[in-house]
């Protein structure tokens, strides 16, 4: 049976200690598998203190990554910074039993530049260059660095999964993390998108076309579910949906009105329907 997790930022930016030890029993009360633990900041929550805690509760992890301005990979002079970041990513993920690490690992979100056939290709190269060594060092410990693709408003750099899969051709320790809100954007049949990525395919994020609990949508789920399923995609699912009570991470996520009568509606909601889905 397919597990299901739940990201923190449907309530809570950045993650702490604190938040995470309210959070993380009622997870578990309702019902879920895992929580998503997104690194915003290294030293806002303790990684070892997330992963006794878990463990207590009996709740598994995933790990994401966070690209505010200044975190890039391609032209850029912050390389280096984001490289050792990254790095610290995995070790967290290695610290809290976390198969990967998904995000942008690209450039910051709301980044976007016109780009040549020729320019894309150079970005393309160069992201190899600077996220191999991350890959590498990911792939020693156990860990996936999965790359997702956004949608055209939140980067111009891989917008879909097949501009993804040519971008990151033959980098070792590196996948794909697909969001279905992004798919929905820009991929003509989100469906055929999930089966092209196939065995890249290490991170599934889920939420309905507004960023609201899956299921409470015009998506068609059961594509999506044969989808993944023909990907051999064995994973979990995880809501990825934010709060609008956070400033800083609803302007980022442009969360601009209720998204569910409650944020533990709109978690407790897409678990119901997710169980129904997947079973």
């Amino acid at each position: 049976m397919p597990l299901i997790g739940v990201n923190t930022w449907v309530w809570a930016s950045p993650l702490t200690d604190g938040e995470l030890a309210v959070l993380a029993p009622r997870i578990k009360e309702w019902g879920f598998d895992l929580v998503e633990l997104p690194v915003e900041r290294p030293g806002d929550w303790d990684p070892a203190k997330a992963a006794e805690l878990l463990e207590e509760l009996g709740l598994l992890a995933t790990v994401v990554l966070v690209m505010p301005p200044g975190r890039e990979l391609v032209a850029a002079d912050t390389i280096a910074e984001t490289q050792n970041y990254l790095r610290h990513c995995v070790d967290v993920a290695v610290t809290v039993g976390s198969p990967v690490i998904g995000g942008p690992a690209y450039a910051s979100v709301g980044r976007t530049w016109r780009m040549s056939y020729g320019e894309r290709q150079a970005a393309y190269a160069e992201l190899r260059e600077n996220l191999g060594p991350v890959g590498a060092y990911a792939a020693e410990r156990g860990v996936t660095v999965a790359v997702e693709p956004l949608n055209r408003y939140e980067t111009s750099l891989l917008n879909t999964v097949e501009q993804a899969l040519e971008a990151l051709d033959g980098l070792p320790g590196v996948g794909l993390a697909l969001d279905v809100y992004h798919l929905n954007i820009e991929e003509r049949d989100p469906a055929a998108a999930i089966r092209a990525a196939g065995e890249r395919l290490a991170h599934l994020q889920v939420c309905a076309n507004d960023r609201g609990a899956p299921g409470a949508d015009h998506l068609d789920w059961p594509a999506l579910k044969a989808a993944v399923e023909a990907a051999g995609y064995e994973g979990p699912w995880v809501i990825e949906s934010f709060t609008a009570h956070n400033r800083t991470i609803a302007t980022a996520a442009s969360i601009w009105r209720p998204l569910a009568e409650s944020q533990d509606a709109l978690a407790v909601d897409g678990l119901a329907f997710l169980r129904a889905l997947i079973g």
